[in-house]
Parts: structure tokens; C-alpha cells; sequence
């Protein structure tokens, strides 16, 4: 099943998103697509809702090549709308109504939004933070075939950006990436086109072995590049069916379970974590349909991955991407579950380099610069130039930032990010290393590493973590641990207790947050 020619199929990959949607209307109409938590859409109910919507933008007068904002939590009408502005040649960009005002606001700015819409409005229970926004921004109040939501106004200066001659290498998403920045100080904002998106979709899905009766979660936020292709687009290509949530919890998950038969689930380690804490003592396969779990988004520590897979009964598979590859470089195969903590091959039709500071390949086993290539790899950054041309090599190679070893077969081991590295005596300390030490005991939930200036310019290595009511433990005791781990410099100078560690909406800890004293 994961044997498959990926030249065959990206020359037989549709140009725009749209088609994925207007395939499965045409071919099984009253098939489930979507359901919100309140109602089922089968395939034709969502083509038309599409249609409907798309309609709707054009009186709103947006255009070719204008940015269409969406605000809002998971839930149908982001679903339509990413379909609806794409199919306008427009660039849908998703935000999170759990941010900020001030994160809202910047990546409105920056992107140069015509339209932003809210997929909330007062007094709707599906995410009031997004009904907040909008009237924050004296947004109206309008009907759409989801309910309520709100219409920004209208943005007359902003100027539209070219349109692609060829639908595949338009832009249809600018996501916008977590806790990073350019140089100026705005967000960053990745620009990936229908081909981008539609390639790691299809990819996806046939990896994961999806069929039109699969019944997938979709708890990862649509707003962030996981949730809004592997998990979204990649369910949808397959003509099954997504099981829209716009928030996590691990109540909700366990009678997502029951209720809904769930046959897939995607999610980050945080969310598996969270899962086991719920479950407590429970250690037994709990009563499910699942024949395929994942992690991505960021490190999964073999005994997270161990205990959640006794608790699931099925392989916690495990994968490595960026915002910029749209996500997926590499990902564990179905047929192939691994004990240990790779990341997998390369996707079929992604290459692979993990390379010295000179730019040559290394041995296996040997720890280097992680480089990229694949049609996943976006168009660059919006409005930076320079942040794109520092981050593509000769041949169309993107450094990805990460620092990787592979074996002897080609699967891959992420150890880090560069710029995360701290410097500890002359020593290099890998945050990833003591975190997957922390997190390997079970009075540790999740950890987050960090490094401080320490005296006459070293570094402290300094680790915030959540701990696992269920095993009591002191710092005392977790020093002790460390000690039968670690070698002393990677040992952490200070452990401190928190509440909750700073997360995304996806899950993802915010270490620069963290650092910046939290």
C-alpha cells in the first residue's frame, strides 16, 4: 500500500484544491464529508455550500490574487472557505481566534487582508474568542450556510498579488508559522501553493492508507499547516469523512472514540500526554475502532509513544515537517512501526540531506544540517525576500533549520534546532536530549528546555515542566535521574514546576515564551 510511484502521482494531482471536494460530489454525492458537532455535510452538501460561499466572497468583492483573512476556530465554514477563496484564485489566510489581539492584528497587517471574516458571532458557542475579534473590528453580522458569522470591512487600499498562469502554482495559503518572526519584527508568513498543499494531501492520505469509510479527527487546528493539509485536505482526498473539534480535551477525544467510531487520529505529543493523565492508572487497550494514530508537530519520546500505544491498542506512528514543506518531509510507514523515536523515511517524491557546515552529505550516523527538496517545499516568504534566499541552497534545497542523523536505511532522527542549541562549557546541549530524559519519567508529563546567559557569555541549560499528579516527585528526585542520564553539563542548572507549560492552539510548548522568562 505505501509502495506507489510518486511521479505518477503528482502528474495526475488536480490544479487547484477545489476538485478534491467537486471529485467525491460527483462521485459519491451522499457520502459523510464533514461533521461539525452538530450536523453531518455529505460530499454534495458541501460542494454546494462551496458554490454558495464562493458566491458570497465575490459580493464582498474580493478578488484574484487579494488575501481572504478567515478567524475562527475548527468548524465547517473554514473548511468551505479555504475551498471558496482558492477556487477565486484568492489566498486564504487562517488565524487562530484563540490569539491575541496584538497577534491578530500584526498577521492582519502583514498579509495586506482585502476581507477578514469571523466564523463566530456573539453569543455562538463555537469559539467566542473569534466572535470577540470581530467586534472588536466593528465586523457585521451576516448569515452564511453555517449560521451566523461576521464580515469584516472592506480594505480598499490593498493592492492584489499576481495570479500564477498555471492554477497549480498559485498561491492558496499563507500560514502563518508559531512563535517566529522575520528580521523586521512582523510574523513570518509562508506562502504555499495548490501544488504545495494538494501534493502532501495526496501523499498523506495514501500513506496512511485512507478509504472513503474512514472516519478521521480533526482536533489540529485547521489554522496551522498540520491541521489544514495532512489532517483536513489529506481526509478529504480520500472521500472519507472529518470529524471537525475546535478545541482538545481528552474528554472530548474518549467519546469521539465511542460516539463517533473513530478509525483515525492524528494529533501532537502534548495531546497524547494529556490523554494518559485523563486516563490515570488505566493501562489497558481502551474499546476502539482505530487502526492508524500518528504524532507529529513536534519531539515524541519513546516512552510517551510506548504507553500510548498500550493504551490505544494500535502503533503511535511518529513524522517530522515544516510550516515550509507543507508539512510533511518524512513519516513512519504503516506496514513498517517503529520502537524507536525516527521520524521515518522521506516521503515518496520528498529528498533528503542531512549535510556538514560546508554543504556536503554526511555518513549515517553522523549528526548534521537537515536540507530538504520535494514539491512540498513552499514558494517562499511573503514580502521577504532576503529571509527566503537565506534559507535555499543551489538545486532548490531548503535548510530546514533542524539537525538530523540518518542510518543506514534512510530514516531519520531529528536531534534539534540549531538555534536552539546551548552552549554549556564549550559543550553542545541539545534541548531535545533532556527533554526526552525528562519526559521519560512518569512523574514528568512534558518538559520544555531552554537555554540562559550564564556568566562570562556560557549558558544555563534550564528546563519548565509540567508534572504527572498520578507519581508524585520531587526535584530532588528528578536531579537524581538526570544524573543516571546525563552526562553533568547537559543537566539542567534550575528545574521549575509550572501549571501548564505556554502552548499554541496546536499544542506546540512556546519556548521562545520560556526563555524570554515565560
Amino acid at each position: 500500500m505505501n509502495d506507489f510511484n510518486s511521479h505518477t502521482l503528482l502528474a495526475a494531482l488536480p490544479a487547484r484544491l477545489g476538485a478534491i471536494v467537486r471529485r467525491w460530489s460527483h462521485d459519491t454525492p451522499h457520502a459523510p464529508a464533514l461533521h461539525d458537532g452538530s450536523r453531518h455535510w455529505t460530499y454534495a452538501q458541501l460542494a454546494a455550500a462551496i458554490d454558495e460561499t464562493a458566491a458570497t466572497l465575490r459580493a464582498l468583492d474580493l478578488r484574484p490574487g487579494d488575501r481572504l483573512m478567515v478567524v475562527g476556530e475548527n468548524c465547517a465554514a473554514q473548511v468551505a472557505l479555504t475551498f471558496a477563496a482558492t477556487d477565486l484564485d484568492a489566498w486564504i489566510v487562517h488565524v487562530n481566534g484563540r490569539l491575541s489581539a496584538h497577534e491578530v492584528d500584526q498577521i492582519r497587517d502583514h498579509c495586506g487582508a482585502r476581507r477578514v471574516i469571523y466564523t463566530s458571532a456573539p453569543g455562538g458557542a463555537a469559539s467566542p474568542d473569534t466572535a470577540a475579534h470581530g467586534l472588536r473590528h466593528a465586523a457585521t453580522v451576516a448569515d452564511s450556510p453555517f449560521g451566523a458569522w461576521m464580515a469584516g470591512a472592506l480594505h480598499t487600499g490593498r493592492v492584489p498579488e499576481p495570479v500564477h498562469a498555471a492554477s497549480e502554482y498559485q498561491v492558496a495559503a499563507l500560514v502563518y508559522t508559531t512563535g517566529t518572526t522575520s528580521a523586521t519584527g512582523a510574523p513570518k508568513g509562508v506562502m504555499l501553493s495548490h501544488r504545495n498543499l494538494l501534493f502532501v494531501a495526496a501523499v498523506s492520505s495514501r500513506l496512511r492508507g485512507l478509504v472513503p469509510s474512514d472516519r478521521a479527527y480533526g482536533v489540529l487546528p485547521i489554522t496551522h499547516v498540520y491541521g489544514l493539509t495532512s489532517v483536513m485536505l489529506g481526509t478529504l482526498y480520500a472521500g472519507a469523512c472529518l470529524y471537525l473539534c475546535p478545541r482538545f480535551t481528552p474528554e472530548a477525544l474518549l467519546a469521539a472514540l465511542h460516539d463517533r467510531q473513530l478509525t483515525i487520529v492524528q494529533g501532537v505529543p502534548a495531546m497524547y500526554a494529556k490523554l494518559l493523565e485523563k486516563l490515570g492508572s488505566v493501562d489497558a487497550p481502551l474499546p476502539n475502532q482505530l487502526r492508524f494514530a500518528y504524532a507529529g508537530g513536534s519531539p515524541l519520546s519513546p516512552s510517551l509513544k510506548a504507553r500510548v500505544e498500550r493504551v490505544l491498542g494500535v502503533p503511535l506512528h511518529n513524522g517530522y515537517g515544516l510550516t515550509e514543506t507543507a508539512p510533511t518531509v518524512s513519516q513512519t510507514r504503516l506496514d513498517q512501526p517503529r520502537s524507536d523515536n525516527s521520524v521515518g523515511q522521506p516521503i515518496p517524491g520528498v529528498q533528503a540531506r542531512v549535510v556538514d557546515a560546508h554543504g556536503e552529505q554526511v555518513a549515517p550516523g553522523v549528526d548534521g544540517q537537515l536540507w530538504v527538496r520535494g514539491p512540498n517545499v513552499m514558494l517562499g516568504y511573503y514580502r521577504e525576500a532576503q529571509l527566503t534566499a537565506a534559507c535555499m541552497r543551489d538545486g532548490g534545497w531548503f535548510d530546514t533549520g533542524d539537525l538530523a542523523r540518518s542510518d543506514a536505511d534512510g530514516a531519520l532522527f531529528i536531534v534539534g534546532r540549531s538555534k536552539e542549541l546551548i552552549i554549556r562549557a564549550g559543550f553542545n546541549v541539545y534541548p531535545l536530549e533532556v527533554e526526552t530524559v525528562l519526559n521519560a519519567h512518569p512523574g514528568v508529563t512534558q518538559s520544555a528546555v531552554v537555554g540562559r546567559p550564564g556568566a562570562q557569555g556560557d549558558e544555563d541549560v534550564v528546563a519548565y515542566i509540567e508534572l504527572d499528579a498520578r507519581h508524585p516527585v520531587t526535584l530532588e528526585a528528578l536531579d537524581a535521574w538526570l544524573a543516571q542520564h546525563l552526562a553533568p553539563y547537559k543537566r539542567p542548572a534550575e528545574i521549575i514546576v509550572m501549571d501548564a507549560l505556554p502552548a499554541a492552539a496546536t499544542g506546540k510548548i512556546l519556548k521562545a515564551k520560556l526563555a524570554a522568562g515565560g
